[in-house]
């Protein structure tokens, strides 16, 4: 087959939907070499991708639209693809352009998260209508909507109105740099360029509102630890550095950010425990980095974080900092129940490997392409 994707964000994102864009593009086209896939770049990149080759194949804009990409993306690329043969088109991130009907080419749409809905405060207004009116509009024309996770089929059908039956639940998995072992030599030296103590506890996102990481701080201050907080920063980490001077934590909380892939697959490894106190998530892909990193996982206990832990994960209200001081203090405190649940959520995660999801994704493919 020909497997048309749009392919903005395998290009020009480096954080979740680009890491799902490539690792999606990696595994099919390493399970499934007898396909080609193309992706459609409106903006081509500087840097080389190295995935793109053979059967993986960028396009870009004719030289009429280089100046008009948001049109090509939405309406003038149907005819590319027309002229690629492109059986299926998968929109990879909650758009789909207009009249792939009209040109009889089957479509299949990604919804990560509907987020702008159930927490419109955290959107502009502008932003809201925007991602609203694409959403439903390509959840509306696919054939088939693939959604992240249980949690993300429920609110498509909550809020689009759409049939149960047209939505595909298909987990992601993680970059494989996560599962990789490393030795005691690499991960001394990441201890030793980031200054980290022999023990320390592990929270990985964007440090902002939802994701809640204020609480992971009031919850060490009487503990005997230190926290390592990953990720970029906005205005709400002024909240969690004004509570840190308030209490003298200083000494307590690591900031950290820009790390490699690879720096980060070895922080997990190191880290007695994770933690991510989400309020709300499309699925939450640190928790799966964690788990396939050995490492025991406190997270949320509602919403799409129980499908991603498993059953053998520490669950706690994400707005009670005692509960979360508890679980803390018992898992530091009993390095054999640690032991335990990240030898069985070892286990459980291996529902997320890469064969188990190209497997799915092709079957959808195919399915779709039958119609």
């Amino acid at each position: 087959m020909n497997i048309g994707f749009e392919a903005k964000r395998f290009f020009h994102n480096n954080t979740g939907l680009g890491n799902y864009c490539r690792d999606l593009i990696r595994i099919l086209s390493k399970q499934y070499p007898q396909n080609n896939y193309f992706l459609y770049n409106p903006k081509p990149t500087l840097d080389n991708n190295s995935l793109v080759g053979g059967i993986v194949i960028e396009k870009n804009p004719s030289s009429i639209y280089k100046k008009f990409k948001n049109y090509w993306r939405q309406k003038a690329i149907t005819n590319d693809l027309v002229r690629d043969n492109i059986e299926i088109f998968h929109g990879l991130s909650g758009e789909l352009p207009f009249s792939l009907k009209s040109k009889n080419i089957k479509s299949i749409v990604t919804i990560h998260d509907l987020i702008f809905v159930r927490y419109p405060e955290l959107y502009s207004h502008f932003d809201r209508k925007i991602h609203f009116l694409k959403f439903k509009k390509a959840t509306q024309n696919a054939d088939l909507v693939i959604a992240i996770s249980q949690q993300t089929k429920e609110d498509i059908i909550q809020f689009f109105n759409i049939k149960s039956d047209k939505i595909k639940v298909i987990y992601q998995g993680c970059q494989e740099v996560f599962k990789q072992k490393y030795s005691l030599e690499e991960k001394e030296e990441v201890r030793q360029n980031f200054n980290l103590p022999k023990k320390f506890i592990l929270n990985v996102g964007t440090i902002e509102e939802r994701k809640n990481a204020l609480i992971i701080v009031k919850a060490i201050k009487d503990i005997d630890t230190t926290l390592v907080l990953v990720g970029k920063e906005t205005a709400y980490t002024k909240k969690l550095h004004q509570y840190i001077k308030e209490h003298q934590l200083e000494n307590k909380v690591l900031f950290l950010k820009k790390l490699t892939s690879k720096e980060l697959a070895i922080l997990y490894q190191l880290a007695d425990i994770f933690i991510y106190p989400s309020i709300f998530e499309g699925f939450g892909i640190p928790i799966i980095e964690a788990l396939y990193s050995n490492t025991a996982v406190i997270t949320t206990n509602s919403g799409v974080f129980p499908e991603a832990g498993g059953p053998d994960s520490i669950y706690i209200d994400p707005t009670n900092v005692n509960q979360l001081q508890e679980a803390i203090t018992y898992l530091l405190n009993d390095p054999q129940k640690r032991l335990e649940i990240t030898q069985k959520g070892f286990e459980f995660v291996q529902k997320f490997n890469d064969e188990i999801i190209a497997q799915q994704y092709m079957d959808c493919y195919l399915e779709v392409s039958a119609r």
